[in-house]
């Protein structure tokens, strides 16, 4: 993605421009095939409240788009208004209180890098040009949520322009419904957030990454290893298995085993990675890494080389499971054996979630992530490759607890991603604030 220049301003079909002003919002390159009648770029909060009101006037229904890096293209529909958050890209940082206030279309790569100075932490999103938008209205999987919890776990407070124009504040204490409807609905929210209240960590002394890598005719091995050790991982660490139809070194399909780690020394940090060190299958490997020191920017601007390219057309579904190893090892080896050529891949995240999360509409997630990204470049093969991420998480569905929503594929495969009664509330309360469905909701619920 690019970062927006110039003030925003308003399109409607049928201008010069136009087209190309409604692809730029994506990251993913494939063009959805439907448009907006209206892409508004807002500069302010007026500019918002002012969107709104012509949605309004002309009963038309509004998605928004912060960073665009929904996979799914979930913001971008047929008719209604399109509302781009990315100019409200602001960041203030009180480093006495440890509060920041952010934009909905800050970076959160530029976020981290205004931190470090301070000396203080925040769990940004793995791919540095994600922004804070919808990233923690999905929950906010980021660098050190496995010990600090998931992003909006460190939300204290939002400042939104509601259906009626009204410029309110939600946290704990005031507006708390609200509040909790912001963490974990996603693209389901019914609110235009125009700034966060952010609560900041201190920032680690020590970030490092460690790597193994195997051919892929271990993968049965390495995954029944990951599968015994998984809750013994320190919180420290987000154990990352990725299969790759090109992996880092040997250039061939093959399985990167992945160590982040966020530490308060070096003899923590290498402590924490020993059970890569001392692994039973360390000798199957082409080889290990030493534990390098490396800062979280440069592990996003990392992530985004290898494995999330610009301009690249995508496919993504995920599945949470604690299903046994022996009923997932069928679907892995089936999508290391189909899998479209690199970057895509697939990412096994060991999770054991923490059991004290606050009361927040998001409520699903398992001790397993497995999520499939597909890539390709060439139009042309949109009919080969546009359905494999969909076929090989419904071929693996018996095994699912459900979905999360930062590599949700609802348009296509539509599955459970929050408790039943958390759903349930959050449609009282989305009737509560939206009566009249101004704001898009999932795509798989196009009545709301």
């Amino acid at each position: 993605m690019k970062r927006p220049s110039g003030r925003g301003r308003v399109w409607r079909r049928g201008d010069d421009g136009f087209d190309k002003a409604v692809l730029a919002t994506s990251f993913n390159a494939r063009d959805p095939g439907v448009r907006p009648e209206l892409l508004v770029e807002a500069n302010d909060a007026g500019d918002v409240q002012g969107a709104l009101q012509l949605a309004r006037e002309n009963l038309w229904q509004v998605s928004i788009v912060s960073g665009g890096h929904s996979w799914a293209q979930n913001h971008i529909r047929d008719g209604g208004l399109l509302l781009s958050m990315a100019r409200f890209n602001q960041i203030t940082i009180d480093p006495v209180t440890r509060i920041a206030l952010v934009g909905p279309g800050c970076w959160g790569l530029d976020l981290d890098n205004a931190l470090r100075k301070h000396g203080l932490f925040f769990p940004i999103a793995h791919a540095p040009d994600v922004a804070m938008g919808g990233f923690l209205l999905q929950g906010g999987f980021g660098w050190g949520s496995r010990e600090l919890g998931l992003a909006t776990e460190s939300l204290i407070g939002i400042d939104l322009v509601l259906a009626d124009g009204r410029q309110v504040h939600a946290s704990a204490t005031e507006n708390a419904d609200l509040f909790w409807a912001a963490r974990g609905s996603g693209p389901g929210f019914f609110a235009v957030v125009v700034r966060y209240h952010l609560k900041l960590h201190p920032r680690k002394k020590v970030t490092a990454l460690k790597m193994q890598v195997f051919r892929q005719r271990h993968l049965e091995q390495v995954f029944r290893w990951a599968d015994d050790i998984g809750s013994a991982v320190p919180q420290s660490i987000e154990l990352q298995i990725l299969i790759t139809p090109k992996a880092l070194g040997i250039f061939q399909p093959g399985i990167e085993v992945i160590v982040p780690v966020l530490a308060d020394s070096w003899a923590e940090a290498r402590e924490a990675v020993r059970f890569i060190s001392d692994s039973p299958i360390r000798k199957l490997a082409s080889f290990t890494t030493p534990l390098v020191p490396m800062n979280t920017s440069l592990m996003s601007r990392a992530a985004n080389i290898t494995h999330f390219p610009p301009d690249v057309r995508w496919c993504t579904d995920n599945i949470w499971t604690d299903a046994p190893i022996d009923d997932l090892l069928p679907g892995l080896r089936a999508i290391a054996a189909t899998m479209p050529p690199a970057p895509s891949h697939s990412l096994w995240l060991n999770w054991h979630p923490s059991q004290q999360r606050p009361d927040m509409a998001f409520s699903l997630e398992a001790n397993r992530y497995l999520a499939v990204y597909g890539e390709w470049t060439r139009g042309e093969d949109d009919d080969r490759y546009a359905n494999w991420a969909t076929e090989r998480m419904a071929a693996m569905q018996a095994h699912a607890l459900g979905i999360q929503l930062a590599d949700e594929n609802l348009g296509k495969r539509p599955a459970l991603f929050m408790k039943d009664e958390n759903l349930a509330r959050l449609d009282t309360v989305r009737d509560k604030y939206d009566p009249q469905a101004l704001f898009r909701s999932w795509m798989a619920r196009p009545d709301r």
